[in-house]
């Protein structure tokens, strides 16, 4: 199976500024080929660069991003819900119970 390939920030930083170099026509597909990246590459990374500057920049991780108060509401609402299916498993479990305990009662 095909590894996905992964850039360093330093490795984009330096081939933004190999690209940004760049003025000739056909320089800037050169240096794609001979870097093995697509253009749309060059377009994020130019992007992340331009929104977070460098010193964040194209350090993002893949994925969706966590967010901590949104996960622990989902904790708490899993929680509830457990806790909602154990409060009618323990009523029929005391139904069963009782009905155990008045069944000789009711043979004789």
């Amino acid at each position: 199976m095909a590894k996905r390939r992964t850039f360093s920030r330093s490795e984009k930083l330096r081939i933004l500024a190999a690209a940004d170099a760049c003025v000739a026509p056909g320089e800037i597909g050169a240096l794609l080929r001979q870097e093995g990246i697509y253009s749309s590459h060059l377009a994020t990374w130019r992007k992340q660069r331009q929104s977070s500057g460098e010193t964040e920049a194209l350090a993002c991780k893949r994925g969706p991003k966590a967010d901590s108060a949104s996960a622990q509401e989902r904790r708490v609402l899993e929680l509830e819900k457990q806790v909602e299916r154990l409060q009618a498993k323990l009523v029929k479990a005391d139904v069963i119970i009782d009905v155990q305990k008045n069944l000789p009662f009711c043979w004789g």
